[in-house]
């Protein structure tokens, strides 16, 4: 069993199986032991650990999880790829459990419950396109997770850690914000890959909070108000939220409610802090 952390490897088993990548799958193969070492020292994986790996692809990052970790359970997309990690390249490991399924249908509770009950810790080299549905996915549900550490693209990692004020600030980073703290533990660039994605990349782990940061009294009103407020950027808070079928509030309300915290109705939702969102929310939320 070759490890595949060496590219010389990497395209002997695609050849071997004449593996053709799936573009709508968004298959970027990991190809620099470097990189790969970075992941899993980020990761922090442990011989307690039992991990949650999205998107083994040839198993690349499995081998080294297999090896750290005291389970892995893999869960895999591409049903073409699942011949070569059961038969091939990670054949030999005994506790690896591959699922054949789009992890975004895949009970997480119950894959903790059949690996002892204790959270899970996630690690995956996530394809861009489906990127933030599998992240919040995770944490909107309060999965029982104890860190995501992922291979995301740059600017969504930068994204997920922007302050207000910044072009980058948005409802990805209040959301993450309120459910994890978040570390870049390393930039990629493209040739780490096979085949080379146009952008460069980064490794970013979260670490899910116990308590979120602010006191939301009604979070679903919360992230209807982040929503409405990033909705259309340029457009004022008022009339994010008078326009939003979310939130049940009339441009003058909303006023009402910005003058009664003290801010101006001019003020836009990518100058605001999550608190001040949080206050916003729980007035709307009280009717009053």
């Amino acid at each position: 069993m070759a490890y595949l952390s060496d590219p010389k490897e990497t395209i002997a088993v695609l050849q071997r199986y004449r593996f053709m990548f799936q573009k709508k799958f968004g298959q970027n193969f990991l190809i620099d032991p470097h990189v790969l070492a970075k992941i899993i020292d980020a990761a922090g994986v442990t011989g307690d650990d039992v991990v949650l790996e999205i998107g083994p692809g040839i198993g690349t990052m499995t081998q080294a999880l297999c090896e750290q970790a005291k389970e892995v359970v893999a869960v895999e997309i591409d049903r073409n790829l699942i011949p070569i990690l059961t038969e091939d390249t990670c054949r030999d490991y005994t506790n690896l459990t591959i699922i054949n399924e789009d992890v975004l249908k895949v009970d997480i509770e119950q894959v903790a419950r059949e690996h002892g009950g204790r959270p899970l810790k996630v690690v995956a080299n996530l394809p861009y396109y489906i990127t933030t549905p599998i992240i919040m996915g995770l944490l909107e549900k309060r999965a029982p997770v104890e860190s995501v550490t992922v291979m995301v693209q740059k600017e969504v990692a930068e994204r997920m850690q922007a302050g207000p004020g910044s072009k980058d600030y948005g409802a990805l980073s209040l959301a993450v914000q309120y459910y994890a703290d978040s570390y870049i533990a390393a930039y990629v660039p493209p040739n780490c890959f096979m085949p080379r994605p146009g952008v460069g990349s980064a490794v970013i782990r979260l670490t899910l909070r116990e308590k979120p940061p602010v006191e939301a009294t009604d979070e679903s009103m919360l992230f209807a108000v982040i929503r409405a407020a990033f909705a259309q950027r340029r457009k004022t808070l008022v009339n994010g939220l008078g326009n939003s079928p979310e939130v049940p509030c009339t441009k003058e309300e909303a006023t009402a409610v910005l003058e009664e915290l003290g801010l101006p109705a001019g003020v836009r939702g990518e100058t605001l802090t999550m608190e001040q969102f949080a206050a916003i929310a729980n007035r709307i939320a009280s009717g009053k």
